[in-house]
C-alpha cells in the first residue's frame, strides 16, 4: 500500500524504465505551442500526488503555453476538479477545465434534449443543470462511473429506458483505472453490458472520441499539430489524440504501469518517466 500524499518513485521506476524514450517521425518540442493534459494518472492517483506536477503546470504557465486538461473521470463534477488540483498545488480556471460530463451537458443542450437519466454520482450530476433529471421515459440515458453504487435494479432501469426508446449515452468505456490500491474496473464494463442486452451502440462521448478532442482544440484556438496530449492511456489519450492529428507525450505512471507490456496500440512521439520531465524535453 503506496503512502497517502506521494507516490513513491522507486515502486514506479522499478517498472517503467522497460521501455525506453522514444521519438516518432519529423515531431519536434520547438513545434509545440499548447498542451492538452490529462489529470488521473498524470498528477495524481485518487488522493495521492505524483511528483513534479505543480511544478511543471507553473513551467508551463512561466513560459505561456496555453493549457487545457482533459479528463474522463466521470467521478467528479468541473468545480470539484477544479478545487482538488487546487488542494495539490495547481491552479487551474474552470474554462480550463474539460470534463466528459460537461461536454456531454453541451451536447445533449444543442439536440434540445431535456430528460435525461443518469447513471452518475451526486457530484458531477451538478454539471447537468437545466435538465430535467428523471429514470421515467428520459430522451437519454447517459452512462459515467458510479464505482460501488452499480447494481442490478440501477441497470435494469437503464435497460428498460433504452428499450423504451431512449439513446445510451456513454461517458466513457474505459476497461479499467488505477486506484491507490491497485486497478478497478471502470465504466465501460457497464456500458458494455447495455449495449449487448438493449442491442444498441452507445454514443461515447469522452477520449478517444474525436469529437472530445476537437472540442478542446477549438477552445484552445491551435491547430492540432500544433498541440501535444499528454497521458498514461495508450487507448484513449495516446490512439485517440493521434486520431485528431496531435503529437503525444506518454507519462510511465498511472494506468501505463499495468499496460506497459501489452502489445502497444499507438506510438508516441514521446514516453518520459513522469510529468515532472515535460520541461527537459524542451532541451533535446
Amino acid at each position: 500500500m503506496l503512502e497517502r500524499g506521494e507516490i513513491k518513485e522507486s515502486r514506479v521506476n522499478g517498472v517503467l524504465k522497460l521501455i525506453s524514450e522514444k521519438k516518432q517521425g519529423d515531431t519536434h518540442m520547438k513545434n509545440i505551442e499548447g498542451f492538452l493534459i490529462d489529470l488521473d494518472g498524470v498528477f495524481y492517483i485518487e488522493e495521492q500526488t505524483i511528483p513534479g506536477g505543480v511544478e511543471t503546470v507553473t513551467w508551463l504557465r512561466d513560459q505561456n503555453y496555453p493549457i487545457r486538461f482533459l479528463t474522463n473521470t466521470t467521478m467528479y463534477s468541473r468545480a470539484s476538479l477544479v478545487a482538488k488540483l487546487a488542494r495539490f498545488g495547481i491552479q487551474a480556471e474552470p474554462g480550463e477545465m474539460f470534463s466528459t460530463a460537461v461536454v456531454a451537458a453541451k451536447w445533449l443542450a444543442a439536440r434540445d434534449i431535456s430528460r435525461v437519466q443518469l447513471l452518475l454520482p451526486d457530484d458531477p450530476q451538478k454539471d447537468f443543470a437545466g435538465f430535467e433529471i428523471s429514470d421515467r421515459q428520459p430522451e437519454v440515458v447517459v452512462v459515467g462511473d458510479m464505482g460501488e453504487r452499480f447494481n442490478y435494479d440501477i441497470l435494469n432501469s437503464a435497460f428498460l429506458a433504452v428499450k423504451g426508446g431512449a439513446q445510451l449515452i456513454a461517458l466513457q468505456k474505459g476497461r479499467y483505472w488505477q486506484k491507490e490500491d491497485g486497478l478497478a474496473m471502470d465504466a465501460g464494463a457497464f456500458v458494455a453490458a447495455l449495449e449487448y442486452a438493449t442491442e444498441t451502440e452507445a454514443e461515447l462521448i469522452g477520449k478517444p472520441n474525436r469529437a472530445y478532442f476537437d472540442t478542446a482544440l477549438k477552445d484552445i484556438g491551435l491547430d492540432p499539430s500544433r498541440v501535444a496530449m499528454i497521458g498514461d492511456s495508450l487507448d484513449a489519450d495516446i490512439g485517440g489524440a493521434q486520431a485528431v492529428g496531435m503529437p503525444t507525450i506518454l507519462v510511465r505512471t498511472g494506468q501505463y504501469v499495468y499496460d506497459a507490456e501489452k502489445p502497444w496500440p499507438a506510438q508516441p512521439d514521446w514516453t518520459i518517466d513522469s510529468i515532472a520531465e515535460l520541461p527537459g524535453l524542451f532541451d533535446g
